[in-house]
C-alpha cells in the first residue's frame, strides 16, 4: 500500500476476540479477492486473441485488455491504501471486492470492445482499493507473533494461482461453457464474487477509520494522468501512424509524472500529507528499486504476451495449448522462489536471477532459429523454465532488499510504491513489447509463419535489453536484505 506511514493495526470490536479458526476464515476471504485480481491480470494475455476474434478488434485491442487493467491498478493503488486507513480496511475491501464482481460480470456481457476495456479499466481501479486492504486485515485477526505465519501461508498460494492462471483461462475458453467461449474467463468471478463478499461481511473485523484523514487526491490524478498518457501513447501510436502529437503527448506524460515527483515534495514541505514519502526520492536503493521493478516486471507481463500471440496466431495453438505450453515458466517460477531461500535474500541472488533469465530468453531465441516453420513450440519448454527460474530468483529477494535501503517510517510508503512500480512495468511490457510484435508483423504480413517468428524474435531481443538494464540497476541495492519487511 501508499502511504506516508507504515500500515497500522485494524481495531476490532472491544469484547469479540478472534478465534484461529474464524481468523483463518477471514484470511480465505482476503486470499480470494487477492486470487481474483491476481486471475484478472494475467488471463487476457491467454484468451487476447480469441476475444479479438469475436469482437473484431483491432491489435491494439489486445494490448489494452491487459495494460488497461494494469495501469488502472497502479494509478488507483496509490490512493487505495489511504483510502482504506480513512474509511476503513473492512469496508474498502468489501467495496472493492463488490466493484471487482459487478464490472466482472459487465466484462462478460461486453458486445464490443470499447464497453470491455473501460470494464477492465473498472476493474483494475476497484482492485486497486481491494488488494492493498490485505495486509492490515491479516494483521488485525492474528497475534503480532502470529502473523508472520498467516502471510507464510498466502506467498505459496498465490504462487500456484499464478501458475494456474493461464492453464484455467485456455481451459474456460476451449471449453466454452453454455456457448460463453472467452466471457466465462470473467463471469467464473460471479458467483465466486458473491459468495466472498457474504463471508467477507459475517468474517472480517470491523475497523475503525481516521475520518479526519487528508488524502492527496490532486497527486493521485496527477500519477494516473502521467501514466494514462504513457502508456497511450506507445499503444496507439503506431495505429495512428505515429503522428507529431503522439509524441507531444509522451512527453507530457512523462512530464506528468516529474511533476508528481515535485508535488510531493511541495506536499511535503508545507507538512500536509503525501501520497509518497519525498525523502525516498532521495535514496539510490528506492530508486534503483523503482527502475528494476518497471524493467523486470514489464519483461514478466509483457513476455507472456509475446508467447501467447505467438503460439496462437503464429502456431495456431488452441488457448488451452497455449496456457499448457506456459507452464514450464510458471513451474520455474515456483522452483526460483524455492531456490532463493537456499541462496539467500542477497543482491547476488538477484543477479544470478536475471542471468538465468537473460539465458532463458536467449535460449528461447536459439530455439526458435534453430527450427523450421512452423516452430515446435513444445522445444521451447526448457527455455521458459530456465526463464521462470531466473524470474523467480530475481524476485523473491527483490522487496526485502530494496526496502532494506529505506528508514524504517519510510517503509510503508516505500512497499506501497514499489508495487505501483511492477503494475507500470506490466502496463509497459504489454504496450512496448506488443508495439514492436505487432510492428514487425505487419511489416512482413506475406511472409506467413515466418512473419510471426520474426515479429517474436525482435520482440524478444527487447526483453533481453529490459533485463540487462535491471542487472546494471541493481548495484545500487544494498548487498542483502538486512530485515524482513510484509509487502
Amino acid at each position: 500500500m501508499s502511504t506516508t506511514e507504515a500500515p497500522r493495526s485494524e481495531a476490532l470490536p472491544e469484547g469479540s476476540p478472534v478465534s484461529a479458526r474464524r481468523a483463518w476464515a477471514a484470511v480465505g476471504v482476503i486470499l480470494v479477492g487477492s486470487i481474483m485480481d491476481l486471475l484478472d491480470s494475467l488471463v487476457t494475455t491467454i484468451a487476447g486473441p480469441t476475444i479479438t476474434r469475436d469482437m473484431g478488434g483491432s491489435q491494439e485491442f489486445i494490448q489494452w485488455l491487459a495494460a488497461g487493467y494494469t495501469i488502472a491498478m497502479a494509478a488507483g493503488l496509490l490512493i487505495g491504501g489511504r483510502l482504506g486507513d480513512k474509511y476503513g480496511r473492512k469496508n474498502l475491501f468489501l467495496i472493492g471486492l463488490a466493484g471487482f464482481t459487478v464490472t466482472s460480470l459487465i466484462s462478460a456481457l461486453a458486445t464490443n470492445p470499447e464497453t470491455l476495456i473501460t470494464a477492465r479499466v473498472l476493474q483494475g481501479l476497484l482492485g486497486a482499493l481491494m488488494v492493498p486492504q490485505a495486509l492490515g486485515v491479516v494483521r488485525s485477526v492474528f497475534p503480532p507473533d502470529k502473523v508472520g505465519m498467516a502471510f507464510g501461508v498466502t506467498g505459496p498460494v498465490m504462487a500456484l494461482a499464478g501458475v494456474a492462471g493461464p492453464i484455467m483461462a485456455g481451459w474456460l475458453v476451449d471449453a466454452d461453457y453454455f456457448g460463453w467461449g472467452w466471457r466465462m474467463i470473467f463471469a467464473v468471478n460471479v458467483p465466486v464474487g458473491v459468495l466472498a463478499l457474504v463471508a467477507g461481511l459475517a468474517l472480517l473485523p470491523r475497523s475503525q477509520g481516521q475520518r479526519d484523514l487528508q488524502i492527496d487526491i490532486v497527486g493521485a490524478l496527477i500519477a494516473a494522468t502521467g501514466m494514462a498518457a504513457v502508456v497511450f501513447s506507445l499503444v496507439q501510436g503506431r495505429e495512428l501512424g505515429w503522428p507529431w502529437w503522439v509524441f507531444v503527448l509522451l512527453a507530457a506524460g512523462v512530464a506528468a509524472l516529474a511533476g508528481f515527483v515535485r508535488h510531493q515534495y511541495h506536499r511535503a514541505h508545507k507538512s500536509l500529507p503525501t501520497l509518497v514519502v519525498p525523502s525516498l526520492f532521495g535514496k539510490k536503493a528506492f530508486v534503483s528499486g523503482l527502475f528494476i521493478g518497471v524493467l523486470f516486471f514489464s519483461v514478466m507481463m509483457g513476455g507472456a504476451l509475446l508467447f501467447s500471440l505467438f503460439f496462437q496466431l503464429g502456431l495456431g495453438m488452441s488457448p488451452l495449448k497455449a496456457g499448457l505450453a506456459t507452464m514450464a515458466q510458471a513451474a520455474g517460477m515456483l522452483l526460483g522462489f524455492g531456490f532463493s531461500q537456499a541462496l539467500g535474500m542477497a543482491r547476488r541472488t538477484m543477479y544470478i536471477g536475471f542471468a538465468a533469465s537473460a539465458a532463458g530468453l536467449l535460449a528461447a531465441l536459439g530455439t526458435i532459429a534453430v527450427q523450421d516453420d512452423p516452430v515446435n513450440a513444445w522445444w521451447l519448454s526448457p527455455a521458459l523454465a530456465v526463464l521462470g527460474i531466473g524470474s523467480g530468483l530475481a524476485i523473491a529477494p527483490f522487496f526485502d532488499i530494496v526496502l532494506s535501503g529505506v528508514d524504517e517510517e519510510e517503509t510503508g510508503s516505500a512497499s506501497g510504491t514499489l508495487t505501483s512500480a511492477q503494475q507500470v512495468g506490466n502496463a509497459l511490457g504489454v504496450s512496448v513489447l506488443g508495439t514492436i510484435f505487432f510492428s514487425v508483423l505487419n511489416r512482413r504480413r506475406g511472409e506467413g509463419a515466418s512473419a510471426f517468428t520474426t515479429a517474436t524474435s525482435t520482440a524478444l531481443l527487447v526483453t533481453v535489453v529490459l533485463v540487462v538494464g535491471a542487472a546494471l540497476c541493481t548495484r545500487w541495492l544494498p548487498e542483502r536484505a538486512v530485515r524482513h519487511v510484509d509487502v
